[in-house]
């Protein structure tokens, strides 16, 4: 957090003894953070919260750029993939395929391209980290899927919202697609995704809407390794700690992003409410009604 800290500081153009006066603590106080001997507790951290609110100080761009200068220190070996994961509770033991059963792509360990999906998803939760890490892929039975109805379909199936359809060949391909699969990637649907999704399924939104939603919102790719080797795959490259203020600041850009998100979507399933089909028709159609 010293990082975060100094550059907080810098950007307001004061020194130590200014800033120390203008938070209402002393020199040696903010002397020690800028040192890492001492991290301040919440209260002050909520107080520097509200200071970058007020002078508009860019502190989630700090974390991303804490992130990048992170990141390009970190030297790969050939064909490993840089990704970035967030973990609500940490990484304990091993990696291992144990997310909610119910996810994108099923049960697995979840990566992203993009710094931005991960850190929004674990700002509210106090034991969360921020991991760098890298896959080789390599020898991995893979399974690419493309912001199509494959997509849309294969999140219905892994989400469970496929079942009475069960044992019909609709069913069976986005079953069959997931069979032995160690490694899958496709388009990430985060919480900005969720109220389309929903919107989907419950008969209020196409299909075709769906689709032009989530590839308007641009959330990148995420890797997903669904079996213990994949998951044997993955290494840690570095963990990124992550203070209370800057979760607070990313809660904030949590809440704006996913306000844009749902008007960007609403706007696009508007367009496009006229165009293809709704999820109970497509599964009616399976099962030949």
């Amino acid at each position: 957090m010293e990082i975060i800290i100094k550059q907080i500081r810098n950007h307001l153009n004061m020194s130590q003894t200014e800033f120390a006066d203008w938070l209402g603590v002393s020199f040696a106080t903010v002397n020690r953070w800028e040192n890492g001997h001492a991290v301040p507790n919440k209260l002050a951290q909520t107080k520097l919260y509200e200071v970058c609110n007020e002078k508009t100080i860019p502190v989630y761009e700090m974390i991303l750029d804490k992130i990048k200068q992170a990141t390009d220190n970190i030297s790969l070996e050939k064909n490993r993939i840089l990704l970035y994961h967030g973990s609500k509770s940490g990484i304990v033991g091993g990696i291992e395929p144990k997310s909610r059963k119910q996810c994108d792509f099923g049960k697995g360990f979840y990566m992203g391209t993009d710094p931005n999906q991960p850190l929004t998803l674990i700002c509210d939760y106090e034991e969360s980290k921020f991991y760098i890490v890298s896959i080789y892929a390599e020898t991995l039975k893979s399974l690419e899927v493309n912001t199509d109805i494959d997509w849309a379909m294969l999140v219905a199936y892994n989400r469970g919202k496929m079942e009475k359809i069960k044992d019909t060949d609709l069913y069976n391909k986005y079953r069959d697609m997931m069979t032995d699969k160690d490694l899958i990637i496709g388009s990430i649907a985060n919480d900005r995704m969720f109220y389309v999704i929903d919107n989907f399924f419950v008969g209020n939104v196409t299909d075709v809407a769906l689709v032009n939603s989530l590839s308007a919102l641009q959330l990148g790719r995420q890797y997903v390794t669904v079996s213990q080797k994949g998951c044997d795959a993955v290494r840690i490259e570095e963990e990124i700690p992550l203070s209370y203020l800057e979760k607070l600041v990313m809660k904030e850009v949590a809440d704006e992003n996913r306000a844009k998100g749902i008007s960007i979507a609403n706007d696009i399933c508007k367009n496009y409410r006229r165009e293809g089909k709704f999820f109970d028709e497509i599964l009616d159609e399976a099962k030949g009604v």
